[in-house]
């Protein structure tokens, strides 16, 4: 599998929700789009940011709901189990969900996760970039 230097953006399907203002849909990211330009701290509570790693290596964001949840869990899980075959390809995995740095903290060690993953409590990057979602499809 070669992959260049861009990104990939894992495809992700619009929140319905609890808030009160209407909520435009976001469209389903389609082969090619450029992502977000993400930034956030990490399980380490280290900043990360897209713009830094652009141009050395391909990054998988990938954005989620929750922290520990079946399905969530079992996403992370085949991203980890499938890290040696995406280090080869020099593709970053970073995942991005509503909980906080501890949250995510405690799920990468509960399950041995092997990439980063952004806190965004505020919802702040999925919100700026118009993906707000309810569940994401692992690539």
């Amino acid at each position: 599998m070669k992959l260049s230097a861009s990104i990939t953006l894992a495809a992700a399907v619009a929140l319905g929700g609890s808030s009160a203002r209407a909520v435009e849909p976001a469209r389903m990211p389609r082969i090619g789009d450029v992502a977000p330009l993400v930034a956030g701290r990490n399980q380490d509570n280290k900043t990360w940011r897209m713009s830094a790693t652009l141009g050395n290596k391909a990054v998988l964001l990938y954005f989620y709901p929750k922290d520990d949840t079946p399905g969530c869990t079992k996403q992370a899980c085949g991203l980890r189990d499938r890290m040696d075959d995406l280090n080869k390809d020099s593709v970053e995995v970073v995942g991005i969900s509503f909980d906080s740095v501890q949250s995510h903290k405690a799920f990468a060690e509960k399950h041995g996760l092997n990439f980063k993953l952004i806190a965004d409590p505020e919802g702040c990057e999925a919100e700026e970039k118009s993906i707000q979602l309810r569940q994401v499809v692992a690539v």
